[in-house]
């Protein structure tokens, strides 16, 4: 493949009741955070504010990216928009122990 030909990549962001994934073609050198751009995800989900998708962190195939920015996409990769969790992990464990 040469490398000027663009790459097949996936944005992906999900929701507990709907869930999105955009395929697109990006050209090389693309990084995950204009992946996001250029996907319009944002669109799929009016509910939510722009920095939801505009700073979110993000990862590719589950694995978190420390820089999006400088990240280069590969043919085939998804990008995952994760979203805020809304209470922390260990808290809640301790609030299911403290009623359990």
């Amino acid at each position: 493949m040469a490398a000027t030909e663009p790459l097949r990549v996936e944005v992906a962001f999900a929701l507990p009741e709907k869930q999105r994934i955009i395929t697109l073609d990006v050209a090389p050198g693309t990084t995950p955070r204009q992946a996001v751009r250029l996907s319009r995800i944002q669109e799929q989900f009016p509910e939510l504010p722009a920095e939801t998708f505009e700073a979110a962190p993000l990862g590719i195939f589950g694995k978190a990216l420390r820089d999006p920015e400088a990240h280069a996409l590969r043919a085939g990769d998804r990008v995952e928009i994760y979203r805020p969790l809304l209470i922390d992990p260990k808290a809640a464990r301790r609030r299911r122990a403290a009623e359990g």
